[in-house]
């Protein structure tokens, strides 16, 4: 009669663990999702580390424009194109070079129409 009794408990024991087995793989909170959050954070810590990054370049070049005044004329040259008082701009402006004298000339032996003219 003992062994009758087992069978039920044993039953019970092995549904239960198919339930939290499939809820520990596949249910909210299961090893997929943790496993998707993991990767979630791994994608948003690399993101940060190139904005911290960014953000130390652009504290680094805050810092030279209030300290330095090489910086800021440094820019004033570059992006608003100014000069200093006594100074004089040259503007280099470069030409496209002329093609070779040779690239005109469309009779060029060895060819078929060569031989067809000989």
């Amino acid at each position: 009669m003992r062994a009758r009794a087992i069978w039920p408990v044993l039953l019970l024991l092995l549904v239960l663990l198919g339930w939290l087995q499939y809820r520990l793989w596949f249910g909210s909170g299961g090893q997929r999702e943790v496993e998707a959050l993991q990767q979630q954070v791994r994608q948003q810590a690399h993101d940060n580390a190139g904005l911290k990054q960014r953000n130390e370049a652009l504290a680094a070049e805050v810092e030279d424009l209030k300290s330095g005044e090489a910086a800021v004329e440094e820019r004033a040259r570059s992006e608003l194109g100014m000069i200093k008082p006594g100074e004089t701009f040259y503007r280099v402006v470069e030409t496209e070079p002329a093609p070779p004298a040779d690239a005109d000339d469309t009779h060029v032996e060895g060819t078929d129409a060569d031989e067809g003219a000989q």
